[in-house]
């Protein structure tokens, strides 16, 4: 049977469950969307920039069962979706990015955005797949969504040249896919013994698993912890039930903070470092013993690893390059988070393990810790200015547990990660190890498309806004009823408290003066201005109710940064702390005389 390469290219997206596309078509790949007009099962999303689609993309794999799809065309396309696929990169989330390639079939040189895109990518996607004939499309695409979704997560990029796309040619079957192969985790010493089992060569036991070993070093503690990540997201259950066998407190990292339920007796904070809130801190005070699940033990989410972590260290992931990078571990264990909790949890039932008699007094002095931060942020409601404790006091009173939440990369990022508890796995999501700016307003969009019936919230700064809100026209297109909490302080208030801490200074920080109104207009959104505490309730009520009403809403918060959140105080003592002595000397002489002086 003769079909056209857009025709196979879009019968593969099909097969792998693909709902929605983003992207701009182009002259390399107006075949494929051409196809994808007829397709009854995906919807083609022109956005404004394809690096908002980027981000779309990347948002869609974090808050529905299908993988960020991007179709978009060679080179220009590529380059400015550079950023949302680096995020996915980092982050480790699944995007597949379909490209039209130039024509391979004339000889020619220099034609329109003729680029080695391979070489361009390389170093931050997990493979790049040129397809040179017909019959290589559906399995190329299947092994893209193979390889993106397989181990840890991550962007596979495919080039179709227009020529193949246009052209037909005859093809013998249309395979289906069979579903993901998948790695089952196995509680066995390996025969040689790789890094992440180095440990049990100096035991005396060496009959011992992985698994029996693990559960011995927690038994044997007497405070053993928890510290989750997004690796450990859609091990939501498995974790919470460790968490109550051991009676051990639970911090999270950034990108993770939806991987434990806030609302848990035994949750404590983002981290649990110099930048954790009081409960974090006070909570894994006396931590001999650290269970840390799908986590990377990264610079942000360690608070530029100001990290104390204890010697007895076990170490989860799906990818096993993480083990021992910063810290190291007395035991790792490969495999998908689900998969070797359940094993530690029948390893612990099978001891007859039982919740441990200090779990009320534990949750009880995380439960005071809590409610002190929280009292600290509300002490006095303000007539000129808007408090984020009174904000998000208000903001989660608004939100169902199942509301989805986006931020951007800021200082409302700390914020929301300290004042605003997330209920439920995968409905927080934020850009984090790459941390691009812009990420904010494209992924609220993409999320809110893939869960039409949740209420899908973003907060972004207003650095961050200028440089996607353009996109809020694809949000009125779609007529989704979006709400975009706008961070309005005039400044990059992140870098330039930064800035301001050690240097007394904001160089290149202040931003220009917008008009959110303005911009609101010409995406036809709906504006409404928050200026002090006393505004809260009444303009979140009205922006919820219009948001009812598939009308998009911008919320401009006169936002109040004067307050730092512990993770912007933190991270300046931890890095100031590694100083030689003659530079901290002269780092603080230097802050002084700027704090006095001006």
């Amino acid at each position: 049977m003769k079909k056209s390469g857009a025709f196979l290219t879009v019968y593969a997206l099909e097969q792998i469950g693909v709902r929605k596309t983003f992207g701009i078509p182009g002259v390399h790949n107006t075949e494929i969307y051409d196809q994808l007009n007829s397709s009854p099962q995906i919807e083609p999303v022109l956005v404004t920039h394809e690096g908002a689609g980027a981000f779309m993309a990347d948002a869609v794999s974090r808050t529905s069962g299908s993988i960020g799809t991007l179709v978009i065309v060679p080179a220009a396309g590529m380059t400015h979706a550079l950023s949302g696929i680096g995020e996915a990169y980092l982050d480790g989330i699944p995007m597949l990015i379909i490209s039209g390639g130039t024509r391979k079939d004339t000889g020619k040189s220099y034609q329109l955005h003729q680029l080695d895109m391979g070489k361009i990518l390389d170093g931050i996607i997990k493979k790049y797949i040129l397809i040179e004939k017909h019959e290589d499309i559906i399995p190329a695409i299947f092994d893209a969504y193979q390889t993106a979704m397989e181990g840890e997560p991550g962007p596979v990029f495919v080039e179709i040249p227009v020529e193949i796309q246009m052209f037909h040619a005859d093809i013998a079957t249309f395979p289906k896919l069979s579903g993901l192969k998948q790695n089952v985790f196995e509680d066995i010493i390996h025969e040689k013994k790789s890094k992440s089992f180095s440990v049990f060569a100096d035991d005396p036991n060496e009959s011992k698993s992985p698994v029996q070993y693990t559960v011995d070093l927690l038994l044997n503690a007497n405070a053993p912890g928890l510290y989750v990540g997004w690796g450990a997201v859609d091990a939501f259950e498995e974790t919470k039930r460790i968490a109550e066998l051991l009676g051990a407190p639970v911090s999270t990292t950034l990108q993770g903070l939806s991987a434990f339920p806030a609302n848990h007796p035994l949750h404590t904070s983002l981290g649990f470092g110099p930048t954790a809130t009081p409960a974090g801190q006070n909570a894994f005070k006396n931590c001999d013993c650290l269970l840390a699940v799908g986590v990377r033990f990264s610079e942000l989410a360690t608070g530029s690893y100001g990290l104390k972590v204890p010697e007895n260290l076990i170490h989860i992931d799906i990818n096993p390059k993480v083990f021992n990078k910063n810290y190291p571990a007395k035991v790792s264990l490969v495999g998908d988070a689900k998969q070797v909790l359940q094993a530690v949890i029948a390893e612990l039932e099978k001891r007859g393990h039982k919740e441990p008699a200090n779990y009320d007094t534990l949750a009880e002095k995380i439960r005071k810790d809590k409610e002190k931060y929280k009292k600290s942020w509300l002490k006095e409601a303000k007539e000129n200015i808007v408090s984020p404790g009174f904000f998000f006091n208000a903001l989660r009173n608004k939100l169902n547990d199942d509301a989805i939440v986006v931020t951007d990369d800021g200082n409302h990022t700390f914020l929301t990660a300290e004042l605003l508890p997330i209920h439920m796995p995968r409905h927080f999501i934020s850009p984090t190890d790459f941390n691009c700016m812009g990420y904010g307003i494209p992924a609220t969009i993409a999320a809110k498309m893939m869960n039409p019936h949740k209420q899908v919230v973003g907060i972004v700064g207003d650095g961050a806004f200028m440089m996607t809100a353009m996109e809020l026209v694809t949000a009125f297109t779609h007529k989704l009823g979006v709400i975009i909490f706008v961070f309005h302080d005039g400044e990059l208030g992140q870098i330039s408290q930064f800035q301001e801490i050690p240097l007394n200074r904001k160089t290149a920080s202040i931003i220009g003066q917008i008009n959110i109104k303005g911009i609101a207009d010409g995406v036809h959104a709906k504006y409404l201005e928050m200026l002090n505490d006393v505004d809260i309730n009444g303009v979140l009520n009205t922006a919820f109710e219009l948001a009812q009403q598939k009308h998009n809403v911008i919320v401009d918060v006169n936002i109040d940064y004067s307050r730092k959140t512990f993770l912007t105080t933190g991270v300046v003592k931890t890095n100031l702390s590694r100083f030689p002595v003659s530079e901290k000397i002269k780092m603080l002489f230097r802050a002084g005389k700027r704090h006095i002086l001006g």
